[in-house]
């Protein structure tokens, strides 16, 4: 691949390749833009099938923290780790210490957090090297894990969403189709129940959706059907691409929202349900109550002033569908403008102090 022209092409800032032979360490970390702040994103470790691959999802990733961090509000940039090995057999401490100096020689200007392939434990081993590492194990000041916290922002979400689609806010006798039964969806279940929705749930673990049907008394259906099930709010809480071709005919739903990653198989898709009158949550801004929860570790964790962070979530998406009706344009392209234009801001806003410093230092 043409690394710099696909750096150019999204002005990234920076991509470090860190090698280290005794631990078998192979790692890309992607720095995108810093332009709100330090570099916040986690560290993913997945067997790719090529290093082009490594390094093409490492760019693809921060780039999507950049706007995650923005549209959540947050004074940082966006960055993101990939480490190349399979998370089941290739990990050792050494490992993870090694890359924790590589963090250390950063010097700040990028902090990461676990991520799909990595955990607490992982990071609690690069904490031994470095401080700028969020999501260690629960002790004075740290958050432990955040899947609740997550779960509770896009319960907020739903709640936006609902009142954007039918006018109010309450999901009490909504039907709610939760796709996905994980950690972060059990928790938002229980959410949804203790308000009175009804849930169809279905998971391709199918002891995790007799969880919940046991605990909320949701019906389960079988992996491929919940995309036909007659319901108010669709929740896509586990793959993504699962908005499609083949799916949008055969959603019910006038709400799309739920805490899975890139929903749209493509951005043509979600321009085909804004067309159709579904409103839809983006999901890097539905789902960021996990990386609002872990930022919160830099100020010294405080869970009261995170969880109250995280319930701006609904005044985010909220913002999100005043851009999509004002411009009248899809949500997912009104929450790109809606982060672009925060950082736009502090960028012009730094430039114009630089420019006001140098006329005054051209007169002396």
């Amino acid at each position: 691949m043409e690394i710099f022209s696909s750096m150019e092409e999204y002005d990234y800032e920076q991509l470090i390749f860190c090698q280290d032979k005794n631990s078998g360490l192979k790692a890309v970390i992607a720095i995108h833009d810093t332009t709100l702040g330090p570099a916040l994103g986690g560290t993913r470790m997945w067997t790719y099938n090529s290093e082009a691959e490594a390094v093409e999802d490492a760019l693809r990733l921060a780039k999507g923290m950049t706007y995650k961090n923005a549209a959540a509000g947050l004074n940082l940039g966006g960055g993101k780790t990939v480490i190349i090995g399979d998370p089941k057999t290739d990990k050792n401490p050494e490992m993870f210490r090694a890359f924790g100096r590589y963090i250390e020689g950063l010097n700040g200007r990028y902090i990461t957090a676990e991520d799909v392939g990595t955990t607490e434990q992982d990071m609690d081993l690069i904490h031994m090297e470095t401080d700028f590492v969020t999501g260690i194990s629960r002790f004075s000041g740290t958050s432990g894990n955040p899947s609740p916290v997550t779960a509770y922002g896009v319960y907020k979400g739903i709640k936006a969403a609902a009142n954007e689609a039918y006018g109010d806010e309450s999901l009490e006798g909504r039907t709610i189709a939760v796709q996905g039964v994980g950690s972060v969806a059990y928790a938002l279940c229980e959410y949804l129940h203790k308000e009175g929705a009804t849930l169809i749930v279905t998971d391709i673990n199918k002891e995790a959706a007799s969880r919940a049907v046991e605990a909320f008394g949701a019906s389960a259906v079988e992996p491929e059907a919940i995309y036909d099930v007659d319901c108010d709010i669709y929740a896509p809480c586990a793959l993504g691409g699962v908005i499609n071709d083949d799916t949008i005919p055969r959603l019910k739903a006038k709400v799309i929202a739920g805490s899975a990653n890139n929903q749209l198989k493509k951005p043509e898709h979600g321009d085909i349900i804004h067309e159709k009158g579904i409103v839809f949550a983006p999901d890097y801004v539905i789902n960021s109550g996990g990386v609002i929860n872990v930022a919160d570790e830099l100020n010294g964790y405080n869970q009261d002033r995170a969880m109250k962070k995280v319930e701006t979530i609904y005044d985010s998406l909220s913002k999100v569908f005043e851009i999509s009706r004002r411009d009248n344009i899809p949500t997912y392209a009104a929450a790109d403008r809606m982060a672009e234009e925060r950082i736009k801001s502090l960028r012009n806003s730094r430039n114009q102090f630089l420019l006001n410093e140098h006329h005054v230092l051209s007169r002396r």
